[in-house]
């Protein structure tokens, strides 16, 4: 959608302001049903956008994405805007005074900021609900989630009321709702894009780029690798070397053995199994889940990791002062963080270089691991799973904790439709720094599996030509 977007910008077929403006009226129209955006600064962007077409009217260089509306993870700062993370405790924040990284770096690349976009408290959970904001839903089907954490975003990009929004992946949180909504996520390989502030999940996350096609994941993580100052894990350069000759496929239901899929899932992966044979020429090789995790429950580690880091964040104190607003669930998982010992929490942050140095060998430098995205086909927008009384995402439900355990990056392609209506993610895991690698690879199935870029009854902000 962006290479579109852009080649009309620049042939004078539609300006910045008619882009912005179109993209606010969608927002304001479908909101109410979605519930993706929570925060605009709509006279700030038209005045942007004015001074992106008074710019190129007068023959200035315009940046990659001048002029293109983008919608911000409310977990990033925008400068005057206040950056809530979903969360009671920071509503009555004061507006960040710069930027965020990667905000900066798309504002610097001439992407106007249009507003904010809905997570789930602390960007902590697979769905998207919080109390200060309520529910985002699925555009394919309000009953359902879009996914988290980045689920406004997933949800406004696939309702068509921007063509960029950002998110970041600390267990899957740009993969989930891309494949819940029918779009490309992409969780790259840690270092390639620098981080500040800290992580809340200091060695797990990372920003990751999510788009209506593998063009314009790729452009995006184009536009916002790099270092930054303080960063201690960031590459100062990423330089791929050649692809290689072969890529050498291995598929898996699972990447913990939790047990066989639901047969719903099974079916369409094995469907999307036989297109990579079939279509693209690719033998698999089918592998157990024991063999891409043979030092133990990656997921049960990533989850130690997650819950002590951000409850020693958040802090004890605030904790147990003000418990009433913080979500029920959230505020549960905290709770398992301040309780873990010490020799837990190390012995888990050890297991990451077993689980890294499996991959490792297991892939090597030509090996791709196809997996579903997601273990589960749908939760409800609430965050309870079907059949639930209570909200709530499963360890079992996911395939994209691994990759964040081990720096690995993954992409998630829409691969079909399920019974119940909603998007299927196939998920391709690569060599740490082969990012690349993916990308051509998500190129091939794309040509050879397209799909639609909008849930059914929406449409882009233009007409695409």
């Amino acid at each position: 959608m962006i290479g579109p977007l852009l080649r009309q910008l620049r042939d004078g077929r539609v300006s910045a302001r008619e882009l912005v403006a179109r993209s606010l009226a969608l927002i304001e129209a479908g909101n109410d049903r979605l519930g993706a955006v929570v925060a605009l600064r709509g006279e700030e962007a038209l005045a942007e956008a004015d001074r992106h077409d008074g710019a190129r009217a007068s023959g200035e260089p315009a940046g990659p994405l001048a002029g293109l509306p983008v919608l911000v993870k409310d977990l990033e700062d925008v400068a005057g805007m206040v950056t809530t993370r979903g969360s009671l405790l920071h509503a009555g924040d004061p507006p960040a005074p710069t930027d965020g990284l990667v905000p900066g770096r798309l504002r610097a690349a001439g992407a106007i900021v249009v507003g904010k976009s809905n997570l789930p408290e602390a960007a902590f959970e697979a769905y998207t609900a919080n109390r200060l904001f309520g529910e985002t839903r699925n555009p394919w089907d309000p009953r359902w989630s879009p996914g988290g954490s980045s689920g406004g975003s997933a949800a406004a990009l696939s309702a068509g009321m921007v063509p960029i929004a950002t998110a970041t992946d600390g267990g899957g949180s740009a993969r989930i709702p891309a494949a819940f909504c029918g779009l490309v996520g992409l969780k790259p390989t840690n270092g390639i894009v620098g981080r500040s502030p800290v992580p809340s999940w200091i060695d797990l996350s990372t920003d990751g780029p999510m788009g209506h096609s593998v063009a314009d994941v790729a452009l995006l993580l184009d536009l916002i690798k790099g270092p930054v100052p303080g960063d201690p894990s960031a590459l100062p350069r990423w330089d791929p070397p050649p692809l290689p000759r072969r890529i050498r496929v291995l598929a898996a239901p699972r990447t913990v053995d939790w047990g066989p899929l639901d047969p719903v899932l099974q079916a369409a992966f094995d469907e999307a199994l036989s297109v990579l044979e079939r279509d693209l020429g690719l033998p698999v090789e089918p592998v157990e889940p024991s063999a891409v995790t043979p030092a133990g429950n990656a997921d049960e580690d990533w989850f130690v990791l997650c819950c002590t880091e951000q409850a020693h964040e958040v802090g004890r104190a605030v904790l147990e002062e003000q418990a009433d607003r913080f979500d029920p669930v959230f505020l549960g998982h905290m709770r398992t963080g301040l309780a873990t010992p010490v020799d837990d929490y190390l012995a888990a942050r050890r297991r990451r270089f077993a689980h890294t140095r499996a991959l490792d060998l297991l892939l090597g430098d030509d090996g791709v691991l196809v997996t579903p995205t997601l273990a589960m086909a749908a939760q409800h927008a609430d965050g309870r799973m079907d059949g639930a009384t209570e909200p709530g995402t499963p360890a079992d439900a996911l395939n994209t904790c691994l990759q964040n355990i081990t720096g690995a990056p993954a992409l998630s392609v829409p691969a079909g439709r399920l019974p119940n209506g909603l998007p299927f993610g196939l998920q391709f895991t690569g060599p740490r720094f082969r990012d690349d690698l993916l990308l051509g690879l998500g190129e091939r199935w794309e040509r050879a599996r397209p799909w639609p870029w909008f849930a059914p009854g929406f449409e882009p902000l233009v007409e695409q030509s």
